[in-house]
């Protein structure tokens, strides 16, 4: 039976110390260090898909005439995983190297029209669009944000002209943690436009509608802690049905394991996205890690990042740090973005990696951002880092 925590477990977190926040279970499979806050960027992954990659690897050292076709097993048992996650299933569910390469098939596909692309998004979101255009394909015309700079359905339909045929954007800002409602930008664009998402920032830790996207990308070295190298798409029905097979690969065919001098037609599902056989090693690792969050269940993942979350805002704001991320529970994510007037955030950093935490560094800002198996004594550690930086020096000894 799938293990089901409550979003009110989860909310019983008090001070720091070794809480996690109520899900002691979940964070005893993995061994990231107390102040580790940068899961935004890299997600430490788990005893269980360490142990995965070992066995796989193991067994490819000893490889005789069964051991390729098992290993390669693999692949269904991860399509299969991110398919429910996803709300869909293996058939429309297709393992990929990282989330690039998933936009780059959704861009490559659309072979004409106008697509609507935050501007201020990841450039993972920029650059397939850009090349698609150049190579005479659709081309992005650059949507931009609200007041915050956030993808809303209000700004996509100020956008909208006849000419749009897709919207991609991301379901988590990078920068901010801000949660696209997915729902509502699809009820602006309509039955008769896809919408990819690139779901990184935001999947097996938030609960969206993904079913509400044609193309959801992601990769699995973030918040699915599957490391490097690992990733899916899930395709919708219109997604397989307007999407143009322009980078089907040899894999990615009818009758794969027949080898002749024709071209054989696309594969009938999200498979038809496949360029080559990928590695079964990520695929048990990327397995291993599906099945955590199925085990755990994305919603008492999301409540327990939810108590981190909060008490990191606190925090910074205690500290007189200005919060750049979204602060109503149903509009963030994982993030937390701040800044500290009148002092660098090179200062800042050097400041939290002096006390053992590790966030992400941009110029004009710092990033938080806690997972489900965070212990709240990271949170201390911001906290004393940030008063860190108030207390005035010490006056020097007068000869």
């Amino acid at each position: 039976m799938t293990a089901r925590h409550t979003a009110d477990t989860a909310g019983t977190a008090g001070t720091a110390g070794g809480d996690t926040g109520g899900l002691p279970a979940y964070a005893e499979r993995f061994e990231a260090p107390e102040g580790y806050l940068d899961f935004a960027r890299y997600g430490p992954p788990s005893h269980d898909v360490l142990a995965a990659t070992a066995d796989a690897l193991g067994r490819s050292a000893r490889a005789d005439h069964t051991t390729v076709n098992d290993l390669m097993r693999a692949d269904l048992r991860a399509r299969q995983s991110a398919g429910r996650l996803a709300g869909t299933d293996a058939e429309h569910t297709v393992l990929l190297p990282n989330a690039s390469t998933g936009l780059f098939q959704a861009a490559f596909g659309i072979p004409s029209g106008t697509v609507l692309v935050p501007v201020s998004d990841f450039p993972a979101n920029h650059y397939p669009w850009r090349r698609a255009a150049a190579a005479g394909l659709a081309v992005p015309r650059w949507l931009p944000g609200d007041a915050h700079g956030w993808t809303t359905a209000d700004t996509v339909r100020a956008a909208l002209t006849d000419d749009v045929v897709a919207v991609s954007l991301s379901a988590v800002d990078f920068r901010t943690g801000y949660r696209a409602d997915l729902a509502a930008v699809r009820d602006v664009i309509g039955p008769d436009r896809l919408l990819v998402v690139d779901a990184i920032q935001g999947f097996g830790i938030a609960d969206l509608p993904w079913q509400a996207a044609d193309v959801v990308v992601t990769g699995g070295q973030k918040w699915l802690r599957a490391s490097w190298s690992t990733g899916f798409a899930a395709l919708s029905d219109r997604a397989l049905e307007r999407l143009a097979p322009t980078l089907t690969g040899w894999t990615g065919v009818d009758e794969v394991a027949l080898f002749d001098d024709r071209e054989h037609p696309p594969a009938a599902g999200a498979g038809r996205l496949s360029i080559t056989n990928l590695s079964p090693v990520n695929a048990a690792a990327f397995a291993a890690a599906l099945a955590i969050v199925e085990e755990t269940g994305v919603a008492a993942i999301e409540a327990g990042i939810r108590v981190l979350v909060d008490h990191l805002i606190d925090a910074v704001r205690e500290g007189g740090g200005e919060i750049l991320s979204a602060t109503a529970p149903e509009s963030r994510a994982g993030i937390v973005s701040f800044r500290l007037p009148g002092t660098d955030a090179a200062a800042v950093a050097e400041a939290l990696h002096a006390h053992g935490v590790t966030p992400t560094v941009r110029p004009d800002s710092v990033r938080l951002s806690p997972h489900a198996s965070t212990p709240l004594a990271a949170v201390d550690r911001v906290r004393a880092a940030l008063a860190s930086l108030r207390r005035p020096a010490t006056a020097s000894a007068v000869c």
